[in-house]
């Protein structure tokens, strides 16, 4: 009998859920997020409480087996919330453990082969993030910025902007998952924002932010348009480069 086993969504919740098949010896299951569960009709669902302990035994006998880029496979993918992707990752793990050989690179696996197009899928949304995030100053003196990436890449991109904007405070929010990145000029932090109804995130109102950032809007728009040679336009490769569905937070792609 097929059981159905429940997990709260995190990473540490997805490998807690792995130790509890191990443990128990469990051959049939469907794993699914709380808030997403589907009725089934031939087995019980149980609730899998997160137990960092667990999640640290099944990770750390995955780093014996795999190497970074095996395992990068698995979080990449896990971060894709592709529906009941984390029931591919059980059977990608299973066969890991049972396999005497590295199978990461085994491209004629028809699950690795899915988990590395997933990966691709995932890595490139996370360059483009890192491409196209554009912060505004608040009035806070607090660089913000706003994605809605197609998968959950914001812990992806984390190092990459404690790196390059070490020296100021900023917030990189994503208004999809409604959760964001904060970084007070040491840590970066998990945060989730309220915001006011009238909050337009596609606009820089002055309201909420410095009037410097207004002028810098403006000088950016100007230099963005003078630059902007009409006759070498090529729309096609302009839409690949920059899918049109990031247009509404770059700020030279909005009106004067």
């Amino acid at each position: 009998m097929q059981k159905v086993l429940v997990y709260d969504g995190s990473f540490e919740g997805f490998l807690s859920v792995v130790f509890k098949v191990y443990e128990e010896k469990l051959l049939q299951v469907d794993i699914q997020k709380t808030g997403n569960v589907q009725a089934s009709f031939f087995g019980d669902s149980e609730e899998v409480i997160t137990d960092k302990a667990h999640a640290d035994r099944v990770w750390n006998g995955l780093k014996k087996k795999l190497t970074s880029f095996g395992r990068n496979q698995i979080y990449y993918s896990f971060l894709s919330e592709i529906s009941s992707v984390e029931n591919t990752l059980l059977d990608y793990i299973q066969q890991v453990f049972k396999s005497k050989e590295n199978i990461e690179k085994d491209f004629s696996n028809v699950t690795v082969l899915k988990l590395s197009k997933i990966t691709k899928s995932v890595g490139r949304e996370k360059h483009r993030m890192e491409a196209f995030v554009r912060f505004k100053l608040t009035k806070d003196n607090l660089y913000f910025a706003n994605i809605e990436p197609d998968f959950n890449v914001l812990p992806l991109i984390a190092k990459h902007f404690k790196s390059r904007y070490a020296d100021q405070k900023w917030v990189i929010y994503d208004i999809k998952r409604n959760f964001g990145l904060y970084y007070n000029l040491e840590n970066v932090e998990t945060i989730v924002m309220d915001f006011p109804k009238e909050f337009d995130f596609t606009k820089t109102s002055e309201d909420f932010f410095a009037d410097a950032e207004l002028e810098f809007q403006e000088l950016w728009q100007n230099y963005f348009k003078s630059t902007n040679i009409e006759s070498r336009k090529n729309m096609l490769l302009h839409v690949r480069h920059v899918p049109k569905r990031y247009w509404k937070y770059l700020s030279e792609k909005q009106p004067f």
